[in-house]
């Protein structure tokens, strides 16, 4: 059972301690290879036609040119990342608390950059201090750089843990890239699995990401290799 003493805190990751925090990662990936993720970005302003009458039945390659369009326009803010073992701990880095990290990145500019309104003035609300983010926010390209060397992601020893995942990995595939997204989705899930394997069974959303996979795991698939079936299949874009 997961563990139930002290406090579960939140490492706010900027560029002065980028390289610190992902030192620490680095060192504790091998004993809490289960990563679960959420990302903030600035909302959605490509939409598909709600008048199509294919709307609600679109093939995964119409959900990906949306995805991508998206995508391509938009600057990611925020990421949340959850580390855990198989028993749903949570690194304490030699203290009696366990900690999530959060990276702030600085690419993001509400004043001249594309976003939906509603979005951003939800992540105000929520406490995101666009402001301080371009100040001593984190440049994604020195981001790309350490988290390749950081074992998050190019190693099959761990799974990452998603919830309806296209556009979480659709940012950090951009992100890890420096380019905008294939223009094919066949392209797209290749690089997903490139980086971040195969296992995508499906801050604090990437911690309540973990829990609930955990709670669902124990509850419904008793034995591991019934969650095979699932691994790799991300929402919207693939069926299994």
């Amino acid at each position: 059972m997961p563990q139930s003493n002290g406090s579960i805190l939140t490492r706010s990751v900027w560029s002065s301690n980028l390289e610190s925090e992902f030192s620490l990662i680095r060192s504790v990936i091998d004993s809490f290879p289960l990563i679960s993720m959420d990302t903030e970005f600035p909302g959605v302003v490509v939409r598909p036609d709600a008048g199509d009458p294919s709307f609600r039945h679109r093939h995964p390659a119409a959900h990906y040119t949306v995805l991508k369009a998206n995508v391509d326009r938009l600057h990611l803010i925020q990421i949340g990342l959850t580390l855990s073992d198989h028993m749903g701990n949570l690194p304490t880095l030699g203290s009696s608390n366990a900690f999530i990290w959060e990276f702030n990145f600085r690419d993001f500019d509400v004043a001249r950059d594309a976003h939906a309104h509603d979005s951003v003035e939800l992540l105000r609300r929520q406490g995101i201090d666009f402001e301080k983010n371009r100040e001593f926010g984190i440049d994604s390209v020195r981001f790309a750089e350490l988290m390749m060397s950081s074992g998050l992601v190019c190693d099959d020893a761990v799974s990452w843990v998603t919830f309806h995942s296209a556009y979480d990995f659709g940012y950090l595939v951009k992100l890890l890239t420096q380019r905008a997204l294939p223009e094919e989705l066949a392209e797209f899930l290749r690089l997903v699995k490139a980086f971040f394997g195969k296992s995508h069974q499906a801050g604090s959303d990437s911690l309540l990401t973990l829990h609930a996979f955990q709670n669902i795991r124990q509850m419904y698939f008793g034995k591991v290799d019934r969650l095979v079936q699932y691994a790799g299949v991300l929402y919207g874009l693939e069926a299994f």
